[in-house]
């Protein structure tokens, strides 16, 4: 045995120590090879997971197929805040309502009336804008004060004389003169409350940042298309959907062509006679619902002969109400009476459809002096025959068909009219001309909660939305005096006196009441219909399943 102490025994073990640590080092670092392996393989797997949930998030888009063209995404002149607040659920405003039209509270959680005045409104803690701020009294006093300037329309209803941040969460609103409906009215969408970063540094308005669950991501001018994204930090809750993509599809047959082929999700007011076939397509739901609004036929009360109750009458009496909501409309609307549906608790439910009677019409025609007297079928006026224009519109699909079965049943009343479906842009230059006779739209009834938003826009002489140019001495009175009553009973009385006098000198020819569509995919869950809503709401709880 060779000696431990021998100067070739330590080489020897010197060599093996050696040989040892090599082995220790290629171990460690093959360790560590396999550790960044597996971390490797961690972030790999890491991405693979992002980019799944990226797929879901794509899976998660809801791509809607609105009714309008999408021109504005400005909520404060009255341009684009019923979309952007309604539609497209960026803003929300200070007051909500139920769904039988009484308030409910909003960004504001409370209000009272201090005196005739003067409202006191307490708004809601912990409430943040998309970008990121607090919303106070100062935001929404902000917002309410641009309202005013820019929406005349808003400005008329609201008769604000000051508005005060009385703290944080303490809005005092003096008005000019008693306005009872003040807290209705901040239900209208274009009072939504948004963020002063709405707005550059020449106050122009750049893009809405508000509080609801869905925040603006982007607008396309050259497409128009409008993309939102779910807001994480919403104060209501969860949010369902991860995008919204709303593109305006304002043709009835192209938004069900749209539906069908897969282009959008959810859409509304497909054709009529349509929506029995898509709602058997499997994977395709077709939901109708009574909505707050009319099918209205203004009237030019400044050309003869509309100018005479007796002509008006009569064509009330003509057309047949019922045949149009049962054939025209599919059911997907009803015959009306007054403006108002008769399930709001301030109608006049002792009003009743006019029932079509062509001799009643015939008696009225003749009395007022139009017969036939070349046997044309025609009746005419001293050698003027009663030839009519209507203009209406077809976004809206029971427009047009509506127009053709008024016309022929005008028409078996011996009154010619020639129908006219055009663009907006030209209904709006024709009455602003003055050229028009007769104009069949549809119109929402409850932007406010109260009868004093349509009377008075309707009815009162030069109110903002009294086309045909009606004037009602007795009328301004009525409306004047219920505009100032608080007790709600005398207040709808005198309001029921203002629907029955219209009722009867027909300035306005109520048709039907509106049904709105709903058509969406079968993986859209989720969907609650808001009746109170211009069209229609899109809720947060929304989600696609797949």
């Amino acid at each position: 045995m060779k000696n431990k102490n021998s100067p070739f025994f330590i080489l020897l073990i010197i060599l093996l120590t050696c040989a040892i640590l090599i082995t220790s080092g290629c171990s460690s670092k093959e360790e560590n090879n396999a550790k960044e392996a597996v971390s490797g393989m961690e972030v790999a797997s890491g991405s693979d997971a992002v980019s799944q949930q990226e797929g879901d998030s794509e899976d998660n888009t809801l791509v809607l197929g609105e009714m309008w063209e999408i021109d504005s995404i400005n909520t404060i002149n009255g341009d684009g805040g019923t979309l952007i607040c309604e539609k497209a659920a960026v803003t929300e405003t200070l007051v909500g309502a139920n769904e039988d039209f009484s308030l409910k509270p909003g960004l504001a959680s409370s209000w009272k009336q201090l005196d005739e005045n003067t409202w006191e409104f307490k708004l809601r803690e912990n409430v943040t804008f998309h970008d990121g701020s607090e919303m106070t009294a100062e935001e929404v006093k902000f917002t309410l004060e641009n309202v005013i300037k820019a929406n005349t329309k808003v400005a008329s209803m609201l008769k604000v004389d000051t508005i005060e941040a009385v703290d944080d969460h303490t809005l005092k609103i003096k008005t000019k003169e008693i306005n009872p409906i003040l807290p209705g009215i901040l239900h209208y969408p274009d009072t939504a409350i948004i963020s002063p970063s709405s707005f550059d540094e020449s106050e122009e308005f750049i893009k809405p940042i508000g509080t609801g669950p869905y925040k603006f991501e982007s607008f396309d001018e050259q497409t128009r298309i409008l993309t939102v994204v779910k807001n994480e930090n919403w104060w209501g809750g969860k949010v369902g959907l991860d995008k919204m993509i709303l593109k305006g599809i304002p043709d009835p047959n192209t938004r069900a062509m749209a539906i069908e082929n897969g282009e959008v999700d959810f859409t509304v007011d497909v054709p009529y006679s349509e929506t029995d076939r898509i709602d058997a397509i499997d994977g395709i739901t077709v939901e109708k619902y009574k909505t707050p609004r009319v099918y209205k036929l203004d009237i030019n009360l400044k050309h003869e002969p509309l100018e005479d109750i007796r002509v008006r009458q009569a064509m009330s009496y003509a057309i047949d109400r019922h045949a149009i909501a049962e054939h025209v409309l599919y059911n997907v609307g009803e015959a009306a009476a007054g403006p108002f549906l008769p399930t709001m608790v301030w109608a006049n439910k002792s009003l009743s459809p006019y029932t079509r009677d062509l001799e009643e019409a015939d008696e009225l025609l003749t009395a007022a002096g139009w017969v036939d007297t070349d046997g044309d079928g025609i009746r005419d006026k001293d050698g003027k025959s009663l030839n009519l224009n209507m203009m209406t519109y077809s976004a809206r699909p029971g427009l047009p068909p509506m127009a053709e079965a008024m016309a022929a049943q005008l028409k078996e009343a011996g009154i010619d009219v020639e129908i006219e479906v055009m663009e907006m842009g030209s209904i709006y230059d024709r009455k602003e001309k003055g050229d028009w006779d007769l104009y069949l739209a549809a119109y929402n009834i409850a932007m406010v909660p109260d009868p004093e938003y349509i009377l008075t826009n309707w009815y009162m002489t030069n109110g903002t939305d009294n086309g045909p140019g009606y004037s009602n001495q007795k009328v301004d009175t009525l409306i004047t005096e219920a505009r100032k009553i608080t007790d709600l009973e005398e207040r709808y009385k005198k309001f029921n006196e203002v629907e029955a006098i219209v009722n009867e000198e027909q300035p306005m020819i109520i048709v039907a009441y509106y049904g709105c569509a709903i058509v969406k995919k079968d993986h859209v869950k989720g969907y609650v219909f808001d009746p109170t809503a211009h069209d229609y709401r899109i809720n947060a709880g929304m989600y696609i399943e797949k």
